[in-house]
């Protein structure tokens, strides 16, 4: 019998990394759903197009190959899963600050989301997954057997975003991060598009105090109970 499992949240709250732990420990699926936005939003940089021409946009998200997969023993470089884009892996190249802010000008467009959203529903059919991003619990998966919204104070996720990004070189200051985060979360939420929201059947957790392996342990104990009592409905 198959579970779902939907985790929201904004920007560096811990959705990957949780998801990816709580996949291994049930031997689900992990779906970054953020991947196939910032991809968008490669696409649109590498072409030189405008990340708000919605129609163009669309056209270059249609005719492209979009996979993702559980790294392999050489790809374990710090990467959550590995990314391909029309055959490439650009795992790292998606998480530049230019890819986050262009893919939150993408997310906006209805078109790209209509794709995308549909996308992401065909690989949940027919298999368990746990699938994170910022509209999983209500628009991709509605009826996942299991709600979380992970969250967090803007100070502590703006040191995790800041400790990821120096991971990678590149040269960038607490002000400059939160300054962005902030502009992230301001657009995740205001968009008219289905905007990041906390649905009422939703669990929510604030990861500020936690450790990775704390909300890890929670969502999993939450799971087990869940899945046991589905199994004997």
């Amino acid at each position: 019998m198959n579970f779902h499992i939907a985790i929201d949240g904004p920007v560096a709250a811990g959705k990957g990394t949780i998801s990816r732990l709580v996949a291994e420990r049930l031997g689900y699926l992990y779906v970054d759903t953020g991947a196939m936005y910032r991809m968008t939003a490669l696409l649109a940089i590498n072409a030189g197009v405008d990340p708000k021409d919605e129609d163009t946009v669309a056209k270059l998200v249609e005719n492209s190959k979009m996979e993702m997969r559980t790294p392999s023993e050489n790809e374990k470089d710090g990467r959550l899963s590995t990314i391909f884009l029309d055959g490439e892996d650009v795992s790292w190249k998606i998480r530049t600050e230019k890819v986050s802010l262009g893919a939150s000008s993408v997310a906006q467009l209805p078109k790209v989301r209509k794709i995308l959203v549909k996308k992401q529903q065909e690989i949940a059919k027919g298999q368990s997954v746990i699938m994170e991003g910022r509209d999983i619990t209500y628009r991709v998966l509605p009826d996942a057997d299991l709600k979380i919204f992970l969250t967090g104070s803007d100070v502590v996720r703006t040191k995790r975003r800041l400790t990821q990004l120096q991971a990678k070189g590149e040269d960038v200051t607490f002000e400059e991060v939160l300054r962005d985060l902030i502009k992230r979360d301001k657009q995740d939420m205001t968009r008219s598009t289905d905007p990041l929201k906390i649905v009422d059947d939703a669990i929510v957790i604030d990861t500020s105090d936690l450790s990775i392996q704390q909300v890890v342990e929670i969502i999993v104990s939450k799971a087990k109970i869940m899945i046991e009592k589905k199994n004997n409905a």
